[in-house]
């Protein structure tokens, strides 16, 4: 698939990062939620970045869900400690065939593989020696920013992140912009909606997601290379590409199946689109409704009761003990409601996330959909198969 370029929104972000725009936050933080594979990382790193760099800001990105075995501190640290690197340029290169582990900069001594340890400088200072080194603006990129929250690595990364903010601009001068992103705002927001979160005060937004702007290029696309196909039903493409959940990757793959040489549907392509995008949607909440009743009475009680509280989920107040207790019809201890948290976690895949401060919440968002969309329609909760379940 060729690229679809979100250059107007990309030019609209960066005026608002670089606080262009007279009622906007985003000089603070500006914190993008969208849901996955709906083209966020792609925008980031095709449109934000590229349009950063245009007016001279450098630009440093890292995806805390590229490596989810490595501490997300430690990813954020590296990151800014090779964009360090790239900037001092033949300096650094020049310490490092010398066998030094340190360069100075501002009268700082930098180790670039101990930045945010104990024994090496903090990532606030990193972060201004960044900016001094470059003489420009900098930009920090943070995908999937909701995963820093899993370690004390990552609480510390954010608060320092918060701090270099705050040291570095001033209302007419914006020296550091962050942008942070994730896949779930539930999750996002615990870094913006308590006293204690380290950009608290800032809000999340939404992340426009493709629509038929989308749709009508693709529609481009296929007439320029398929003519004999006609005019094209581009509201029923739409309609395919919402029941793929806007999920670009998953209606690209479809697409190319129908209209595959060996494709073997009859009538128009855009109907057997449809027909599989509709068939993709039940299968994703077949598997949803399969996960959900194969669990223990137990495990069931906790997962709708973080469905149900969302934020506001504490999984051993008077509230959810009674709760889990009406579910299950047996009194639930707080150490029976943790070994049900527990077999959430060791669900493959994890049903759950817990951050550093034991905070939980729904691993994917697509089922907090799934939940509202039944509780709308009467249909919750799911009936599976009973089941005799053995307390060990």
């Amino acid at each position: 698939m060729r690229y679809y370029p979100r250059t107007q929104l990309a030019v609209e972000l960066a005026n608002a990062l670089q606080g262009k725009l007279a009622f906007s936050d985003a000089p603070n933080g500006l914190f993008l939620a969208a849901p996955r594979r709906t083209g966020k990382s792609t925008f980031l790193q095709s449109d934000l970045s590229p349009e950063l760099a245009r007016r001279q800001v450098v630009v440093v990105y890292v995806d805390l869900w590229a490596d989810q075995k490595r501490d997300p501190g430690s990813l954020i640290a590296e990151a800014v400690g090779r964009a360090l690197l790239q900037q001092l340029g033949v300096v650094a290169k020049a310490t490092k065939s010398a066998g030094l582990e340190s360069i100075t900069v501002g009268g700082l001594k930098i180790d670039t593989s101990k930045i945010g340890r104990v024994d090496g400088i903090t990532l606030a200072d990193a972060l201004r020696a960044l900016v001094d080194a470059a003489k420009q603006p900098v930009a920090l990129i943070i995908d999937e920013a909701q995963h820093a929250l899993t370690s004390e690595a990552g609480e510390s990364a954010m608060a320092a992140l918060k701090s270099a903010r705050d040291q570095l601009n001033r209302p007419d001068h914006i020296r550091l912009m962050l942008v942070m992103s994730g896949s779930d705002r539930d999750k996002l927001l615990r870094l913006v909606n308590t006293n204690a979160a380290p950009f608290y005060g800032s809000q999340i937004q939404r992340m426009p997601e493709l629509g038929p702007d989308f749709i009508a290029h693709i529609a481009g696309l296929i007439a320029n290379q398929r003519p004999d196909l006609g005019d094209i039903n581009q509201a029923t493409l739409y309609q395919a590409f919402v029941f793929f959940g806007q999920r670009p990757q998953f209606f690209m793959d479809a697409l190319g199946q129908v209209l595959s040489p060996l494709a073997t549907h009859d009538g128009r392509f855009e109907d057997a689109l449809l027909a599989q995008a509709t068939e993709r949607q039940r299968g994703d909440e077949a598997q949803m409704e399969s996960d959900y009743t194969a669990l223990k009475p137990l495990e069931q009680a906790v997962l709708w009761r973080m469905l149900e509280q969302g934020t506001r989920f504490r999984p051993y107040d008077a509230e959810a003990l009674l709760f889990y207790a009406d579910k299950t019809g047996e009194k639930i201890t707080v150490a029976k409601a943790q070994k049900a948290l527990e077999g959430l976690r060791a669900h493959q895949p994890s049903l759950i996330w817990k951050s550093a401060r034991s905070e939980y919440a729904v691993e994917d968002a697509a089922m907090l959909r799934w939940y509202a969309q039944r509780v709308a329609a009467g249909t919750w909760p799911p009936l599976g198969p009973q089941l005799d379940w053995l307390e060990d």
